[in-house]
């Protein structure tokens, strides 16, 4: 997952950090700074040129505080076809001017526009419709779809040269923009819902006026949703570049019929309660008292679209049916913003964050949570967000707090929010994804809080990180062995430890202490010791990629207890385990892949 829509404002120096900082909050973007001169950043890069590069390529928006000819040049190597340009602009170090270079009908020249307001600055936007007219006939704005991008051109060209326009239906940016209109014009701009084909100087433009509302049984089919919206569309003779969102109950909230017809169509799912839906009883053209029996309220297909729509739209298409499924569509009488009809599914990410440092936090999960609304987790993981956390609601809680913890997020994602519930290390390693999963198994959460989409992505674990500082310890077979007997009886820790010292595994050890439980590592070693010799590695670190962090190895046999705590995971090598020392006198560990006395190591890359 890549958040691709959020711009990404990039600077390459602390003297520029503050003005990339207000760019950010202006255009709701992300901080992008080069390591090596700046120290506050949402993200960081090493290498300019590759990092504009790639995040030109993925379609990622770019505001950068630079010269616009080095931005320029850093460019052109991938610039290609200015169709699927993104935004790209250049601001002067003082704030005073703001150059869209690329992309300017796609973004670009709004975002010029924007940033010119908040920073008091100059626009130098050189488009000559925008100049001209006041408007990019080749992007509309938010709400309205344009058919026929390749008519564009020429219909500019003429325009620009001193033609009129006939306008067909109603745009306020089009009747409010500069451009000329009579209704004998040969140049047409025609604003409908209906499905039409442009003629050759025409551009027709669809307003998100339409709402598809659905019903469906549990399980419905998704082909089948989707044949009978297409055919809800064809009978009223609607465009589909004219839906803003499909609408239903919000006991269909997780229905994945619902959502392959919203993907389908590219717009989002909203879903209202009984109640709402109840309510607009009197508009319906096929009350159910059936429905109403097994879901609360007369419709849901046609009661959906008409709450979506609000109390001056109307039904277009009445209610059709198939094998498991049913369709509706109503019409607003203005473009509909999809995020103020009803409420989304909600959506909780799970989140590894690593040990914590930005260095070491996925893309992914910088993604995940650069989108969520609310952010739940220990105070210190949330604190380790830095920038990141910022506009976020925290939802901040105490070690020991675990399972109230994930209730509160699975609850919060209930009620239609995007959720980043935050885990140190990785979220599926003694962490709280399988809570989540535990509370999705064995209830205690609400009817909402069990519709939500999860999605769980990965962080650097305590044991990998352990790893790559003092070498390759885990180059062969390992396993990890809580010794916390908070949750697992002491006589099955026993059992483990037991088995991995004569299976010969590396093992990590997580919770090897606490301030009240001391003597589990001491005899862990002690069990470890019958299998291996004394010298065997044992890598103790804390605070890994944190402040304070240690790194350091130990024989097994010398290990005390009282040098470890909370915060160190402990690594014991395996009878194979080795330490060597390089030329610059670090020592380090390492698990050969070969097995001791073969006379081919057989490793692969």
């Amino acid at each position: 997952m890549k958040d691709t829509h959020r711009p990404a404002v990039l600077v390459l120096s602390d003297s520029a950090a503050d003005l990339g900082r207000r760019i950010a909050g202006i255009v709701d973007g992300e901080l992008h700074g080069a390591r090596a001169r700046v120290t506050d950043a949402d993200r960081y890069f090493d290498m300019a040129k590759t990092h504009i590069q790639v995040l030109f390529a993925e379609g990622r928006p770019l505001v950068a505080v630079m010269a616009s000819g080095a931005l320029i040049r850093l460019l052109a190597p991938v610039l290609s076809d200015k169709h699927s340009e993104p935004p790209v602009l250049a601001v002067s170090e003082d704030g005073a001017s703001v150059v869209p270079l690329l992309g300017g009908h796609h973004g670009a020249n709004d975002l010029a526009r924007l940033l010119a307001d908040g920073l008091s600055a100059h626009a130098a936007i050189t488009t000559a419709g925008d100049l001209k007219f006041g408007v990019a006939l080749d992007q509309p704005p938010a709400g309205y779809r344009l058919s026929c991008p390749a008519n564009a051109k020429a219909v500019m060209a003429e325009l620009v040269a001193g033609c009129s326009a006939r306008l067909i239906g109603t745009a306020p940016w089009l009747s409010h923009s500069r451009i000329p209109f009579d209704d004998e014009a040969s140049v047409t701009l025609t604003v409908t819902d209906k499905t039409k084909t442009a003629d050759e100087l025409e551009l027709v433009y669809y307003p998100r006026t339409l709402v598809l509302g659905m019903g469906s049984e549990r399980h419905a089919s998704a082909a089948e949703a989707i044949v009978l919206a297409e055919q809800a569309l064809a009978s009223g003779g609607l465009a589909a570049e004219s839906l803003a969102a499909v609408a239903s109950i919000d006991v269909k909230a997780d229905e994945a019929a619902i959502h392959a017809v919203a993907r389908h169509f590219n717009v989002p799912a909203r879903f209202f309660p009984a109640a709402v839906l109840e309510a607009e009883t009197p508009r319906l053209k096929n009350p159910s008292d059936v429905v109403f029996a097994e879901v609360g309220c007369h419709g849901v297909a046609e009661g959906a679209a008409l709450a979506a729509v609000g109390a001056r739209g109307e039904l277009v298409v009445e209610k059709i049916k198939s094998k498991g499924a049913t369709a509706a569509i109503a019409r607003a009488p203005s473009v509909i913003d999809p995020q103020a009809v009803g409420r989304a599914r909600g959506t909780l990410f799970v989140v590894g964050i690593g040990p914590g440092s930005d260095g070491w936090r996925s893309p992914e999960v910088s993604s995940m949570v650069s989108q969520s609304t609310d952010l739940v987790g220990y105070s210190l993981y949330l604190d380790l967000l830095g920038p990141l956390a910022q506009g976020k609601a925290r939802h901040d809680f105490d070690l020991g707090k675990e399972e109230a913890r994930v209730v509160h997020a699975m609850e919060l994602a209930g009620e239609g929010r995007t959720v980043a519930l935050v885990c140190s290390g990785d979220a599926g390693i003694y962490a709280m994804a399988t809570l989540v999963f535990e509370l999705f198994d064995k209830g205690g959460i609400t009817d909402a809080a069990s519709r939500i989409e999860v999605q769980v992505s990965p962080g650097i674990s305590a044991l990998q990180a352990a790893a790559a500082r003092i070498g390759a310890p885990l180059g062969h077979d390992f396993c990890t062995i809580s010794l916390s007997d908070l949750l697992t009886p002491w006589e099955h820790i026993q059992r483990r430890v037991k088995a991995a010292g004569e299976g010969d595994f590396v093992i990590a050890f997580y919770n090897p202490v606490s301030m009240k439980r001391r003597t589990q590592l001491a005899y862990a070693r002690d069990e470890l010791l019958k299998y291996r010799p004394f010298d065997t590695p044992v890598i103790l670190a804390t605070n890994l990629g944190r402040e304070g962090e240690t790194v350091r190895t130990v024989p097994l046999g010398a290990l005390n207890v009282d040098d470890v705590d909370m915060l160190t995971v402990v690594v014991v090598g395996s009878s194979e385990s080795r330490t060597v020392t390089t030329g610059d006198g670090k020592t380090w560990v390492y698990t050969p892949r070969g097995y001791s006395g073969k006379a081919e190591s057989g490793m692969k890359g």
